[in-house]
């Protein structure tokens, strides 16, 4: 149960937003340019970084909404449990474990990101966009999974929201192009 009047258990998010109409445009417009604007990565793998960002937030909404995104978008059912247990032996490419295990570092341990995660994000083939796009995904899951559950938004049995989110998401007027 939300914990401000107005927030109702099935627009949270939205009802979130309405509070500060003009900061919630503002927060709506990066998610779209952030999570579906031009990027070297795909929005399958943007997803697939929210997702699992909020899996390690254990943002019990934005993990479901988005692990439901993703699944649409290409990945495989199971990815996301494999991915929380272990990065490494997870049936995700190669090249996208590096960008992972910055989400988590970024994420659980901020002030301890140094040269040599980015690097590994660089050895892996990314580029210098790709990273910084990676960054803007990481950090909007985390202000996501602070700003839903700050407003009681995640109390009590939230999943079944999970599909109409999911719907909202996935026919936002954009295609993925191509699953990890």
């Amino acid at each position: 149960m939300p914990f401000l009047s107005g927030i109702g258990d099935e627009t949270v998010v939205a009802d979130i937003f309405n509070w500060s109409p003009e900061a919630g445009r503002c927060i709506s417009e990066w998610h779209q340019i952030v999570m579906r604007g031009d990027s070297p990565l795909s929005v399958t793998e943007r997803e697939l970084i929210v997702a699992y960002t909020s899996g390690v937030n254990s943002c019990e909404l934005c993990y479901g909404v988005h692990q439901l995104v993703a699944e649409r978008f290409g990945v495989k059912e199971g990815v996301f449990e494999a991915l929380v247990d272990d990065i490494d032996t997870a049936p995700v490419d190669e090249k996208m474990k590096p960008l992972l295990q910055f989400a988590r570092k970024l994420t659980l341990d901020p002030a301890k990101i140094v040269h040599a995660d980015a690097q590994a994000v660089f050895d892996a083939g990314w580029s210098e966009q790709a990273l910084h796009d990676a960054i803007n995904v990481i950090c909007m899951a985390n202000f996501m999974n602070r700003i839903v559950p700050g407003h009681g938004g995640t109390e009590g049995d939230i999943s079944p929201h999970f599909e109409a989110a999911a719907d909202f998401l996935t026919n936002c007027g954009y295609v993925a192009d191509g699953a990890p």
